[in-house]
C-alpha cells in the first residue's frame, strides 16, 4: 500500500477505537437506544438523497438492518450504559469473527480448517480471561450484552456475504435508514417518552458533536474511507488495519476517560487479537485453495466481493469490514 493509504487506514481504526469513548460520553447525554437512534437517522439523512438507488434486494438491506443497527448496536449501546467500559468493549466486540466463523459453518456450509479453529479457540480464551477480569472490575449483564452484541455482527456479516453489495458505501447508508424507527420506538417504550423528551430538550453542543461523530465521522466517513481502501488494494492487506481498532480504543479510553488496563486485559487483548489474526490466516489459505486456476484471486471490491474468485470467506476481518465498527 502507499505510505498515504497505509496512513487512510490507521486514521480509520483510530476513528473507530475512538468512538467507543465517544460512545461513552454519549450516554452521558442520551439514553442508549434514544442515542443509536439518531446515530443511524444523522448517518442516513441527507446521506441516503445523494448514494442512489439500492443496489442488492431489500431483503438484504432489511436484514442488515435488523441484526446490525436494530441488534447489535442496541445491546452494545446497552451494555456500555449498563457499565461495560469504552476500553474493554472495543475489544470484547473483535469476537465477531468467531461468530461469524461459527455461522457461516452453520448456514454457509463453510467448513473451518484446523488454523481457523485453532483461532477460534485462543480467542474465546481471551474472552475467557476478559470475562474474568470484567467480573472482578465491572457488571457481568454489560459484558454479556456487549458478546450478544459481538454475537448479532456475527449475523449481520454472513448477510451481508450473502448480499454481497457492489457499492459499499450505498448499502451502509440504506442499511442506516432501517434501524431508525424501530429504535426510537423501542426508546419510547423501554426507556421512556419523559426520559427521550429530557434528553433531548436538554441537547447542547457536547451532545451535537457527539452524535455528529458517530453519525458522519464513524458511520460516513469511516466505512466510505475502508471501502475506498478495499477497492484499491487486496483485502489481506487491508484488513489486518481493523485489529488496531482495540488498541486504539483501549488507549484512547485510558487517556480521555482514565480507564485502568490491568494485567489479565493485556493478556485477554493479546489472545483476542491473535485469535482473531488466525482465524483470518485460515480464511485466507482457504480462499487461496478456491481461487482461479492462474493463482490470483482477483480484486476485492467493496463488501467483500472479488473479481475472480468468488467472495472473501465470512471469517475474516475483511467480512467485518462489511460493517463498520461502532
Amino acid at each position: 500500500m502507499r505510505p498515504v493509504h497505509t496512513a487512510l487506514a490507521v486514521f480509520v481504526a483510530a476513528v473507530w477505537g475512538f468512538n467507543f469513548v465517544v460512545i461513552e460520553i454519549g450516554l452521558g447525554h442520551f439514553p442508549p437506544l434514544l442515542l443509536s437512534a439518531l446515530r443511524f437517522l444523522v448517518a442516513a439523512v441527507p446521506a441516503v438523497f445523494f448514494v442512489g438507488r439500492p443496489k442488492v434486494a431489500w431483503k438484504w438491506i432489511a436484514g442488515v438492518g435488523i441484526a446490525l443497527g436494530i441488534a447489535k448496536f442496541g445491546l452494545l449501546f446497552t451494555g456500555m450504559a449498563h457499565g461495560m467500559p469504552a476500553g474493554l468493549s472495543s475489544l470484547v466486540l473483535q469476537v465477531q469473527a468467531v461468530f461469524t466463523a461459527v455461522i457461516a459453518a452453520v448456514v454457509l456450509r463453510e467448513r473451518p480448517g484446523r488454523v481457523r479453529i485453532a483461532g477460534m479457540a485462543v480467542a474465546l480464551a481471551g474472552i475467557a480471561v476478559a470475562a474474568v477480569d470484567g467480573g472482578t472490575s465491572g457488571p457481568v449483564p454489560g459484558f454479556v450484552l456487549v458478546v450478544a452484541a459481538a454475537a448479532c455482527w456475527g449475523v449481520s456479516n454472513v448477510l451481508t456475504r450473502k448480499a454481497a453489495p457492489p457499492d459499499a458505501l450505498n448499502f451502509m447508508v440504506w442499511v442506516c435508514v432501517v434501524p431508525v424507527l424501530p429504535l426510537f420506538a423501542l426508546s419510547l417504550l423501554i426507556e421512556g417518552p419523559r426520559r427521550d423528551l429530557a434528553a433531548l430538550g436538554a441537547l447542547d453542543w457536547s451532545g451535537a458533536a457527539v452524535i455528529g461523530y458517530v453519525a458522519w465521522v464513524s458511520t460516513v466517513f469511516g466505512f466510505g474511507a475502508w471501502g475506498y481502501l478495499l477497492r484499491r488494494y487486496p483485502a489481506s492487506s487491508v484488513a489486518p488495519f481493523s485489529l488496531l481498532v482495540p488498541v486504539f480504543g483501549m488507549s484512547s479510553a485510558a487517556l480521555v476517560l482514565g480507564e485502568g488496563v490491568s494485567g489479565p486485559r493485556w493478556v485477554a487483548a493479546a489472545l483476542l487479537v491473535g485469535g482473531v489474526s488466525l482465524t483470518s490466516l485460515g480464511s485466507a489459505r482457504a480462499k487461496s485453495r478456491t481461487a482461479d486456476p492462474a493463482g490470483s484471486p482477483g480484486p476485492v471490491g467493496p463488501g467483500g466481493s472479488t473479481g475472480g474468485a468468488g467472495p472473501v470467506p465470512t471469517g475474516s476481518p475483511v467480512a467485518a469490514a462489511a460493517s463498520p465498527a461502532p
